[in-house]
């Protein structure tokens, strides 16, 4: 098969992959907004790793915490969803500073605190528990308006086995089962 045939032959497959994927991500979305789906985030950028070891909950000084790009980042949510026509969410987060301020920035709607989205970077024997907790939060929740949760890589890791960039959300399939099914990955702008 002459080298141009080829050419064109995997134009034609990325071009259909690529259709796909936005039908997929469109229905997603819709999942999301119709009670079928929810959306976990990670925290938007708060430089380093893990915590300092100082770290106390409830006090941001011992913590990291967003900069003036995290802080731009988790702004960034409220147009980004409102272009999907979600303009209001249920909001649940991490109590970590960098979790809270990430979910208020976003500016969805009350920010709920929830123990179990905590991050367990630190203690890796709580990810089982804190896992299986959350699926059943999820779950026992009534599907409006959507809900938006922010938590830690960590977390979203043993949730749906992905390592999610800081401020990358996953819309995820209810009901939530371990592994969560990953309807898509989003990112605003």
């Amino acid at each position: 098969m002459p080298a141009i045939h080829v050419l064109i032959a995997a134009l034609i497959l990325l071009m259909g992959a690529t259709h796909a994927s936005a039908q997929s991500e469109a229905e997603a979305w819709e999942a999301l907004r119709e009670g079928r789906a929810v959306l976990i985030l990670r925290h938007s950028l708060a430089p380093g790793t893990g915590d300092p070891a100082r770290f106390k909950l409830g006090d941001c000084s011992t913590q990291r915490n967003l900069n003036d790009r995290g802080r731009e980042q988790a702004a960034a949510w409220k147009p980004f969803l409102a272009r999907q026509g979600i303009n209001e969410a249920q909001v649940y987060t991490s109590q970590w500073c960098r979790s809270r301020d990430t979910a208020t920035e976003m500016n969805m709607g009350e920010v709920t605190e929830w123990p179990a989205l905590n991050s367990f970077f630190q203690d890796r024997s709580q990810g089982s528990p804190q896992t299986s907790e959350t699926i059943a939060l999820v779950n026992s929740l009534e599907p409006r308006p959507p809900v938006v949760m922010v938590s830690h890589q960590v977390n979203i890791t043993a949730l749906t086995g992905v390592f999610p960039a800081s401020n990358e959300g996953l819309i995820l399939a209810l009901p939530l089962s371990e592994p969560a099914e990953v309807l898509a990955r989003v990112t605003p702008d």
